[in-house]
């Protein structure tokens, strides 16, 4: 397939997420897909999004770059959404939060088979404001300290 196929089909499965279509996961993950960064399947990444959508389930995930060579895709994408439900046992905050991340996907034969994700979890779990700062984080992040 072409870079620019390869592209589309990251570009498909970002905008399936933003629209919680599970469903079309199916045609564009490989049965055998899996992603490095929670060590987990394709089954296993599905119920870890769903969790996802409960936990925020106005999320949205905004395309700011996206490249590809060989077989990779990477793309930098800003994600949105509000804490209305509970999400990794943090109750709802009702927090709107912002953060970036940045995605790489192999994909072959149309499907992408594996995954690797940097999320800014620090800046996350700041702006659900479940971090509790010592006196020393206080001195180092005031802006932080709410």
């Amino acid at each position: 397939m072409s870079l620019e196929e390869n592209k589309a089909v990251v570009r498909r499965a970002i905008e399936a997420l933003s629209k919680q279509n599970l469903s079309l996961v199916d045609d564009l993950v490989a049965p055998n897909y899996f992603d490095h960064t929670d060590q987990q399947g394709l089954e296993q990444h599905k119920q870890s999004l769903a969790m996802l959508f409960k936990g925020f389930p106005d999320c949205h995930w905004t395309i700011e770059d996206i490249n590809a060579e060989g077989d990779k895709v990477w793309a930098r994408v800003t994600y949105t959404g509000t804490h209305t439900g509970e999400y990794l046992g943090f109750a709802p905050t009702g927090k709107k939060i912002t953060y970036k991340s940045v995605t790489i996907k192999r994909v072959v034969d149309g499907k992408m088979v594996e995954g690797w994700t940097i999320n800014d979890m620090l800046d996350f779990l700041k702006q659900l404001s479940v971090i509790e700062y010592t006196e020393k984080a206080k001195k180092l992040f005031p802006k932080d300290v709410k």
